[in-house]
């Protein structure tokens, strides 16, 4: 028996694993004596030589998946067997054969992005394994495996196909088909523009009524019928219900359906059965006819004529024409956009058809040792490796003063002040950069050019001094401490608060006039309920009288109060006692 499914195929690999499986597994506990003596472990395998094959390889790896040699020629013998049961052309089988691969690698990409998304298959898989099992007529799960196993393909490997089928399914629909969007406008274009495609013939669905005659029925039994058939012609005339009639009359295989037959186009039926069911309208009935099972007769469900149907009985073909055509370049656009995003690496020799030029690839390189560094010998800026100053090429070097090791010696650090140069850090200058006949500058200031001109310092020492003669008072450099420094930030800082006080003072509004304040308080004030709704005054206490508390102040006694100290005792006992509820009747 052939299991009635179109996922359950396997190659020879499969059958040859699922045999042996079987065997294995079937095997009797009875162990002959000659296999007692030999060694319980198994013999060590053979010496890998240069002239040896490769069972088992890796031929491309998808994320954390890999995909075998024995997966790529199990799909291989799949392939060509659906080759020769659908009779594919040879530009298609070819097609079919060089996309191989990229269908397994497709495969593969959507089965990773579909644990990604958290898609359990596990109850759809045994909701479609107990359809197949209802299909195929079998009694329990167990028979099922056994004949999936009889047929050469292991059972394991067909509920890992349904569940790959079951997550790739998912994840095109989630994340191709749903941002498909198809409107009716879209519908009525695409029908417009391709009428042709759903051309069809004239048609007619059909349903029998059946009364059967033996293979060689006699002139009794075939008159019998005759009358059989015509009375429920009469019936039917008579307004009965034709596939009621059917499943209590009709002797065909299609009676519990009510007769269906189906669509029927011309040239499908008997010539006699055409001539009288083509001419029928929708709803009628023909007479009973005699064929080789006995007398039938035909209802017209439907009768479609030929030509180009209209639109609203063909919406579904479009919609499925217009999700075919935009289907398939959105899920090429997703697979690629997917092999970018993951890592997929080809062994050489395997073509991928569907590869991206921008997709990550693996590049097996070997360790390169970085270069040595190269060593620098330090030294100071002001120093080279003969113990000079580097100082300009004319320049006449100046020895430096060496210790005891041959190296120069350190500079004390001088203490240079803001405006002036160094002293002892810095050689003097050269005797040919000083001009013959000229002043030694002070240290720190500007040497004047030897070719200034006198009149322009003429000019300048006259508008600084009236009188160029008279003697120039002498100029004090006092020291700046940070105390000054203290005190001009102090000024500065009293400065602009002053200044900001005044501004502060300017934007201010000026002061409310008499009436204003006036007019405020009498709104403010109370609305002169009984005074209940003023604020009590405090009682002010006159200067100089004594400030006194609660605890303080003398209260008069009460009457209570009075009869019981008329009833102590000069020794503080009480000549009677206590009234009830007068205080306390302890003695004191």
């Amino acid at each position: 028996m052939t299991i009635r499914t179109s996922i359950l195929t396997g190659s020879a690999s499969l059958a040859i694993l699922a045999v042996s499986a079987f065997a294995q597994t079937s095997a009797p506990r009875y162990v002959s004596p000659i296999a007692q003596r030999q060694p319980a472990y198994s013999p060590a395998p053979k010496a890998i030589t240069p002239d040896a094959e490769v069972v088992e390889d890796m031929v491309v790896r998808v994320n954390d998946q890999v995909i075998t040699r024995s997966d790529y020629e199990r799909a291989q013998a799949q392939l060509e067997g659906e080759i020769g049961q659908n009779k594919l052309s040879p530009e298609d089988a070819e097609k079919r054969r060089k996309d191989l691969l990229r269908d397994l690698i497709d495969q593969q990409l959507l089965i990773s992005k579909g644990k990604e998304l958290g898609i359990n298959a596990d109850a759809e898989v045994v909701r479609r394994l107990d359809e197949i099992r209802k299909q195929n007529h079998f009694d329990s799960m167990e028979a099922l495996e056994k004949a999936a196993r009889e047929q050469g393909v292991s059972f394991e490997d067909f509920k890992a196909s349904i569940r790959n089928n079951i997550i790739t399914g998912e994840v095109v629909r989630n994340e191709v088909s749903r941002k498909l969007q198809m409107t009716h406008a879209d519908e009525v274009r695409y029908y417009n523009a391709h009428k042709d495609q759903f051309q069809q013939p004239e048609q007619i669905h059909l349903a029998e009524i059946l009364i059967p005659t033996p293979a060689t029925p006699s002139e009794v039994e075939l008159a019998a019928s005759q009358k059989r058939a015509d009375e429920v012609a009469a019936q039917l005339a008579a307004g009965a219900k034709f596939d009621e009639l059917a499943k209590t009359v009709s002797g065909g295989p299609t009676a519990q359906q009510g007769g269906e037959l189906g669509m029927f186009k011309r040239g499908a039926l008997a010539q006699v059965l055409e001539d009288k069911t083509f001419v029928l309208k929708a709803g009628e009935n023909t007479a009973p006819i005699r064929t080789r099972q006995g007398f039938v007769i035909l209802k017209v469900l439907e009768h479609i004529p030929a030509g180009v149907p209209p639109l609203e009985q063909v919406e579904g073909q479009v919609q499925e024409a217009m999700y075919s055509e935009q289907m398939n370049p959105a899920l090429r656009a997703y697979l690629t956009k997917a092999r970018e995003d993951a890592y997929v690496d080809l062994k050489p020799g395997y073509v991928d058809s569907g590869a991206s030029p921008r997709q990550t690839s693996f590049v097996m390189t070997a360790y390169t040792p970085p270069a040595p560094k190269k060593k620098v010998e330090k030294s100071r800026f002001d120093t080279t490796k003969t113990g000079r100053l580097a100082q300009a090429p004319n320049a006449q070097p100046a020895t430096l003063q060496l210790d005891k090791n041959g190296k120069p010696k350190k500079i004390k650090r001088e203490k240079v002040r803001y405006g002036q140069a160094p002293r002892n850090a810095l050689p003097a200058a050269p005797e040919d950069q000083v001009a013959s006949g000229t002043q030694e500058a002070a240290p720190g200031a500007a040497i004047a050019p030897a070719d200034a001109n006198p009149l322009a310092a003429a000019d300048a020492a006259a508008a600084n001094n009236a009188d160029p003669l008279a003697p120039k008072a002498p100029v004090v450099d006092h020291k700046t401490r940070y105390s000054s420094k203290q005190q001009e930030f102090q000024k500065a800082k009293t400065d602009r608060k002053v200044a900001f006080a005044r501004e502060k003072a300017a934007a201010l509004p000026d002061a409310p006039a008499e009436e204003e304040v006036k007019t405020q308080q009498v709104q403010s004030s109370a609305l002169g309920l009984k005074g209940d709704t003023l604020k009590k005054k405090k009682v002010k206490r006159k200067k100089g009288e004594e400030k006194k508390r609660i605890q303080q102040t003398v209260q008069a006694p009460s009457e209570t109060q009075k009869e019981v100290e008329s009833q102590r005792n000069g020794d503080g006992t009480y000549k009677s006692p206590v009234p009830p509820g007068t205080g306390d009747t302890s003695n004191k």
